[in-house]
């Protein structure tokens, strides 16, 4: 099966390979908020292990499938061999950072709004803080698929094919993370399920503008592979773990990261 996927994706133009690698992600992103329809609300616990498991997953990506890369295909020795790295990997967490307080957002469990002052509702800007998080993973598929369009060894339709099977896993829970709250807010099923998913729709943007970058500007590789893992990075961080502090599961959210971290490197190191 994984074979027969690696040969459609190697058949075709990498542009188009990670728009529907990207398509994908978005998809398993829908399917988490369809939840809307069956259940009101999760339990909290399961909640918090499931976005720890998140966390982990974007962890070993970053390191696994963008950071390692792309000091692999860097040039030089010792210091000047992890420039692309170091500096790709510092802008990416702070174009994140410069998001966060510019664009107006709510997170999942807390009271107050970040970014500049809004009139917006809150079901937007909960919308708009899962959103941010998906920038950054659409963006490391695509830089994976325009690698290989670009012609880069270090580059493989199979690795991209499995960030982009570990970044859908953990689209699963933020599916669940939007559309739940909205539920509880008293929105519609089917309101709460447009919003959901609507979250992940900027992971094909991403991933289609990271891949065509790249194909026009090969240089870029190593500092967009680690732009996307600084960006990560900062989410979980800043975001996705602060999330799973909020009701006394620090070890199931533990314990979900751990999960998460495991599974994704062993899809990497397995399948990549």
């Amino acid at each position: 099966m994984f074979q027969s996927i690696i040969d459609y994706f190697t058949s075709i133009s990498p542009i188009l390979a990670a728009f529907y690698a990207t398509l994908f992600t978005w998809l398993v992103t829908a399917l988490g908020a369809s939840f809307v329809f069956f259940f009101k609300e999760m339990n909290r616990t399961v909640f918090d292990g499931m976005l720890g498991f998140t966390g982990g997953v974007m962890v070993a990506a970053s390191f696994w499938s963008l950071l390692a890369p792309s000091i692999e295909m860097s040039k030089g020795e010792g210091f000047i061999k992890v420039i692309p790295a170091a500096s790709g990997f510092a802008l990416g967490a702070l174009f994140i950072f410069v998001l966060d307080k510019l664009l107006p957002h709510l997170h999942i469990n807390f009271k107050e709004t970040e970014g500049v002052k809004s009139p917006w509702q809150r079901t937007t800007l909960l919308v708009l803080a899962i959103t941010m998080h998906n920038i950054p993973e659409g963006l490391a598929v695509g830089v994976l698929f325009g690698g290989v369009a670009a012609g880069i060894p270090e580059a493989s339709i199979v690795g991209a094919v499995t960030l982009a099977i570990g970044i859908g896993i953990q689209n699963f829970p933020e599916g669940i993370a939007v559309s739940m709250p909205l539920r509880r807010m008293g929105m519609s099923r089917r309101k709460s399920f447009m919003y959901g998913q609507s979250s992940a729709i900027v992971e094909p943007i991403a991933g289609v503008l990271g891949a065509v970058a790249v194909t026009f500007f090969t240089p870029l590789l190593p500092y967009a592979l680690a732009f996307a893992a600084g960006a990560m990075i900062f989410v979980v961080i800043e975001e996705v773990i602060p999330e799973t502090q909020q009701a006394n599961n620090t070890d199931i959210a533990t314990l979900g990261f751990i999960g998460g971290f495991i599974v994704m490197m062993t899809l990497d190191v397995a399948l990549g």
